[in-house]
C-alpha cells in the first residue's frame, strides 16, 4: 500500500472533496510517491501512476495490455465490470488483430467524418434546449441535454433505436460497475444486452442500412480480413457504453466546471472562437474522470525511476496526470486559451479512445448552441453542493441543476 510523509494509507479510487475539486493526495502522490502501491475496491492491490510522463510511457508501451484476466492480475471491482472478466475479450487487446479491428472501426470516427456530422449533433442540441426550456427552469442539464444527445448520435451511427436508450442505460452501468451491482446483477444485464445485440445484427444482416454495424458485416468475417460474430457483438456493446457514457458525464462536468467560476462563462460569451481551447482544457481540467485505466504488465519494465515485477497491474490515473506542473504551466488553473494542451484524457498510443474526435465534436457543438441559446446560464446550487456519480469506473455528476 502506498502511505504519505503522515503514514496515511491509502485505498482507491481516491475521493475529491467535492465533485468538481481534484483530491489534495494527488498532488503529494505525484511529488512524494509517483509510483504507488493501492488497494482496489475488489480487495487486490495495484500500482498506481500520477505522474504525466509515467502514465504516458505506460498508456504508450505495447508490454502494458489489457490483459486483466490474467492469473496474477488485480481485479479492479469484487463483482465484476467492464475491466474483469470476459466483456472484452471477443476484441483482440493487443497486436495486428486489435490495429485490424481499429482500421475497421475507425474508418466511421475521422475527424473529418465527425466535422461533417457536426451540422445535425447542433440542430439535435438546438432541440434538446427548446424542450428544456419549454419545461423551465430550474432543469437537470444532464437529464435533458447531457443524456440524450450522445445517446441519439451513438444509435444513429450504429443503427440501433434510441428508444431503447433507457435499456442502454442500466446495461451500461453495470458493466462500467466499480461498487454499485452485484454478479448476479451483471451477469443478467450482461446477457441481456448480449442478447439484445444479437438479434439487432441478425436483423442488419437481413436488412443492412448505412451505419457502422452494417458496414462491419458487410466486410464478412475473420478469414475475409473483417470480425467474427462475437467481435460484431463486443463492439456493438463497447461502442454503445463508450458511446454514450463517458461524452454524457462530461457535458454535464465541462458546463458545471465552465458555470462554477462565472468569469470562465463570460469570457467565452465574449470570445466564441474560444470554444474549441475551452473543451480541451474541460478535458484536462476534469478532477472525477472516474477510475483511470488499468494495465497489465507481462514482463519486468522500468517506470518511474524504479523497476515494476511482471505481473504488475498498474492503474494510470489520467486526471492526476493531467495536473502535473512539470508539463502543464499553472496546472491547478483552468486557462480557457491554453495551447498547446497534450492532455491524457483519451489516452495516448495503440490503445487511445476510438471516439475521441466524435466526443470532442459533441462537446464544442453543445457549449457553441448553450453560449448561444442560454447566454444568462448558471447552476441552481452552488457548485460544492454538486454530487458525484458513485459506484462506477466512470466519473460524472449525478445531476447538473442549472437556470437561465
Amino acid at each position: 500500500m502506498s502511505q504519505d510523509s503522515s503514514g496515511q494509507v491509502f485505498g482507491y479510487p481516491i475521493p475529491g472533496e467535492t465533485a468538481l475539486e481534484p483530491p489534495a493526495a494527488w498532488a503529494r502522490l505525484r511529488q512524494e510517491c509517483p509510483v504507488a502501491r493501492v488497494r482496489l475496491p475488489s480487495g487486490d492491490e495495484a500500482t498506481l501512476l500520477t505522474r504525466y510522463e509515467d502514465v504516458k510511457q505506460v498508456l504508450a508501451d505495447p508490454r502494458f495490455t489489457r490483459r486483466l484476466t490474467a492469473a496474477d492480475a488485480a481485479r479492479v471491482s469484487e463483482a465484476g465490470g467492464v475491466f474483469d472478466g470476459d466483456f472484452g475479450t471477443a476484441i483482440p487487446p493487443g497486436g495486428e488483430g486489435h490495429q485490424r479491428w481499429r482500421r475497421l472501426v475507425g474508418r466511421w470516427f475521422t475527424a473529418k467524418r465527425m466535422t461533417a456530422l457536426r451540422p445535425a449533433i447542433e440542430e439535435m442540441a438546438e432541440g434538446l434546449v427548446d424542450d428544456m426550456v419549454k419545461r423551465g427552469a430550474p432543469a437537470d442539464l444532464k437529464a435533458c441535454l447531457g443524456f440524450p444527445l450522445p445517446v441519439y448520435v451513438i444509435c444513429e451511427l450504429l443503427g440501433v433505436p434510441a428508444a431503447d436508450r433507457d435499456r442502454f442505460s442500466h446495461w451500461s452501468d453495470t458493466l462500467l460497475n466499480l461498487t454499485r451491482y452485484g454478479k448476479a446483477e451483471i451477469a443478467a444485464a450482461h446477457a441481456e444486452f448480449t442478447a439484445y445485440m444479437t438479434a439487432h445484427l441478425t436483423a442488419k444482416r437481413e436488412q443492412p442500412g448505412d451505419d457502422l454495424l452494417s458496414e462491419l458485416i458487410a466486410a464478412g468475417g475473420e478469414e475475409d480480413g473483417g470480425l467474427s460474430d462475437a467481435a460484431l457483438v463486443a463492439t456493438g456493446v463497447g461502442l454503445l457504453v463508450a458511446g454514450h457514457e463517458t461524452t454524457a458525464n462530461m457535458i454535464g462536468k465541462m458546463t458545471a466546471m465552465l458555470l462554477a467560476d462565472r468569469t470562465r462563462w463570460e469570457r467565452l460569451l465574449a470570445d466564441p472562437s474560444l470554444v474549441r481551447t475551452a473543451v480541451e482544457e474541460a478535458l484536462r481540467f476534469d478532477a472525477n474522470a472516474g477510475f483511470g485505466l488499468p494495465r497489465y504488465l507481462g514482463e519486468e519494465t522500468e517506470i518511474g525511476g524504479g523497476v515494476l515485477p511482471a505481473g504488475t497491474t498498474a492503474v494510470c490515473n489520467m486526471a492526476a496526470a493531467n495536473r502535473d506542473d512539470a508539463v502543464f504551466d499553472r496546472a491547478g488553473e483552468m486557462d480557457l486559451g491554453r495551447s498547446p494542451n497534450p492532455h491524457l484524457t483519451f489516452g495516448v498510443g495503440p490503445h487511445s479512445c476510438l471516439g475521441q474526435a466524435l466526443a470532442r465534436t459533441e462537446l464544442q457543438a453543445v457549449l457553441t448552441v448553450l453560449l448561444r441559446r442560454l447566454p444568462t446560464l448558471e447552476l441552481a446550487v452552488p457548485p460544492e453542493e454538486l454530487r458525484r456519480v458513485e459506484g462506477l469506473v466512470v466519473g460524472g455528476l449525478r445531476d447538473v441543476p442549472v437556470r437561465w
